[in-house]
């Protein structure tokens, strides 16, 4: 890992479709392990404008609101009487809340680096996430590793995540909209997407409406492609306005996954 982390993850993934089932359960267990703790780096930045909001009364909640709370005061005052707490508001500081949908294209390579690149990307958006996140997987057909708000643990979506095979064509348009079809499961104000793929589309779809759609949610979308394969994913992302990041191998999704939440309007 010190002297080449890509070349190490690579064969790490690699291993886990070895034909002995013992080593095959040992890289997986391994490999989960470790790409769940290189992804912590990315793990706590908060996106989101903090903003004032009014609730009712709960001790330590926030702040009396004395301007929303004033006529109870006043006739608790007049009839010498304690203060109904049930017409009492408070303000507080609040964030809103976010739900995540990964998009992951395994219509090409999904062996060594590429599988570890895939899972590397899995482990820093579940981390970062509530319980709000999805995780789906595409070639011709859609495949969700993980839906949304379905408590599926961190280690055990890497693990799924892991066991994954490339093959077949590339629907891109249907992958963009089952995505927004599990974003249409959550009452998170803000959406966001992480598309990582080189937008290469073999299946007939309408990919920029479909992109388009996830680009205008409250959250937006953002993708990684791979350096010097990446033209494709530029030109979807200056279409619909979504930030665009590559990598140059698995160990360095964390940071291009920073840099294009960063640049989420």
């Amino acid at each position: 890992m010190e002297e080449d982390p890509d070349d190490t993850l690579g064969l790490l993934a690699a291993l886990t479709a070895a034909t002995d089932r013992d080593l095959r359960e040992r890289a997986r267990g391994l490999a989960t392990r470790l790409l769940l703790r290189l992804a912590v780096p990315g793990r706590g930045v908060q996106h989101g404008t903090g903003r004032l909001a009014r609730d009712r009364y709960r001790p330590d909640a926030g702040d009396l609101d004395l301007d929303a709370s004033l006529e109870a005061l006043v006739d608790a005052r007049a009839a010498r009487a304690a203060v109904d707490v049930e017409r009492l508001w408070v303000r507080r500081w609040s964030r809103p809340s976010t739900a995540w949908c990964l998009v992951l294209d395994r219509s090409g390579s999904m062996h060594g680096r590429d599988l570890a690149t895939a899972a590397l990307a899995t482990a820093a958006v579940v981390q970062r996430a509530g319980r709000d996140r999805a995780v789906l997987s595409f070639a011709r057909d859609v495949v969700a590793v993980a839906s949304m708000a379905d408590g599926r643990p961190d280690d055990e979506v890497v693990d799924h995540v892991l066991a994954l095979r490339g093959h077949g064509t590339t629907d891109l348009a249907g992958a963009l909209r089952a995505a927004a079809d599990q974003h249409d499961r959550t009452a998170a104000s803000r959406r966001v997407t992480v598309l990582l793929s080189d937008c290469r589309a073999t299946e007939p779809g309408d990919v920029r409406a479909a992109a388009e759609r996830l680009a205008s949610l409250a959250g937006g979308l953002v993708v990684l492609a791979p350096d010097g394969d990446d033209d494709e994913a530029r030109a979807l992302g200056a279409t619909v306005d979504a930030p665009v990041a590559g990598y140059d191998g698995p160990s360095d999704v964390p940071a291009a996954l920073l840099r294009v939440l960063d640049d989420l309007r």
